[in-house]
């Protein structure tokens, strides 16, 4: 695997690598890190939780969405040293295949996820979404999922999901 500049996990007594533990998903992980690599090339290439996605990398599109103590993040942004003690919640901790969260049984219900690249990091947004003060109406939503795009343009689809959800259709 090539990582660019900085991204690069530190092997276990690597010169340079930074203890730290992770806790994410419910699950304690103690790892020596390059002091720069992000929080995104960690959850994917150091503990394999592939289903957050590394869209721009720059924090524009919303693919690498998760939750560091119940807030929405842009994985891509944070630093993993940054995240060290904090509860990090992935899709794969959202829910599960035999017992869906509710956002992900709304946009299989809604067709909110066209593609699918987009969805893991529009599903994180909208769960946070849901502990969030928010008004009623889809523009509001609309307004607080703009950090999250999506290329197929399923929008209509993921308001609906998450309004379903939030008990607003």
């Amino acid at each position: 695997m090539s990582y660019p500049s900085g991204d690069v996990p530190c092997k276990a007594g690597q010169a340079g690598g930074v203890p730290i533990t992770l806790r994410v998903n419910g699950e304690s992980h103690a790892l020596v890190l390059d002091p720069r690599a992000t929080l995104l090339d960690t959850l994917r290439e150091t503990l394999h939780l592939t289903g957050t996605k590394k869209g721009c990398d720059h924090g524009q599109c919303g693919a690498c969405t998760v939750h560091v103590e119940g807030r929405r993040v842009n994985a891509c942004l944070m630093l993993a040293a940054a995240a060290g003690g904090s509860d990090i919640t992935t899709i794969e901790g959202l829910g599960s295949a035999q017992s869906l969260h509710p956002l992900q049984a709304a946009f299989v219900e809604r067709d909110g996820y066209q593609c699918g690249y987009c969805t893991a990091g529009q599903i994180m947004s909208a769960a946070a979404l849901l502990h969030e003060p928010c008004g009623d109406s889809d523009d509001e939503v609309r307004e607080l999922m703009s950090g999250n795009i999506c290329r197929c343009g399923a929008y209509a689809n993921i308001i609906a999901a998450i309004q379903d959800v939030r008990g607003k259709r």
